[in-house]
């Protein structure tokens, strides 16, 4: 079992990640303060909501400093859908309010245009960049679930893999320690509990 840190910031629906994760194969511990994350080797940072609210709860906790702290310092970072979405370095969602910048970019909209229902919810197929380190034993086009109404747009330097709902979008990015997906695994049946997999051996690894 691999110990993950949990992070509580009032904004994930910790219950069903963590379920999801201790199927995939760690031991989860919820955590609701910066310091403890010094007792781990992964954290996951999931998320639900707006774009503002989610950067005011981590810097009035100091997970926005702890965060970057733990992965300079060794640790493996997995983003979950807002949680992949604050990497950047701000939103559409909330102008004028500074994400934590780990990736170049912005979180743009998606238009009302094309017939096509905004938020993006529902099960969509995703493609693999070649190397993806969380990709193994994944289909190319596996389906997995997706609620957003805001996307990254692909970038080459740390898309790893992309989606297509009226436009183009990231549905996994990394560098580094860091790996974020827009869909939520937990919500993705078998191939979301693979995806959580692969991640934790990239941790158990030390890779």
């Amino acid at each position: 079992m691999v110990p993950v840190a949990l992070v509580d910031y009032n904004m994930g629906n910790l219950g069903s990640v963590s379920k999801a994760l201790e199927c995939a194969g760690a031991d989860v511990r919820v955590i609701s303060r910066p310091d403890e994350l010094e007792h781990f080797q992964v954290c996951v940072l999931p998320g639900v909501g707006n774009f503002g609210d989610g950067m005011e709860n981590l810097r009035s906790s100091g997970f926005d400093r702890a965060v970057p702290r733990f992965v300079d310092g060794g640790g493996r970072f997995l983003g979950i859908c807002l949680g992949m979405q604050m990497l950047l370095q701000g939103s559409e969602e909330a102008p004028g309010v500074a994400g934590l910048g780990v990736f170049p970019g912005t979180v743009v909209r998606f238009p009302d245009d094309g017939g096509q229902k905004v938020p993006h919810m529902g099960w969509n197929g995703i493609t693999f960049q070649p190397g993806c380190p969380v990709a193994a034993g994944i289909p190319d086009n596996s389906y997995f679930y997706f609620v957003h109404s805001y996307y990254v747009p692909p970038a080459p330097e740390y898309t790893l893999a992309a989606c297509e709902y009226i436009r183009p979008f990231a549905a996994v990015i990394g560098r580094g320690r860091y790996i974020a997906a827009q869909f939520h695994p937990e919500k993705s049946q078998r191939a979301g509990l693979r995806l959580l997999g692969n991640f934790l051996a990239l941790a158990e690894g030390g890779k």
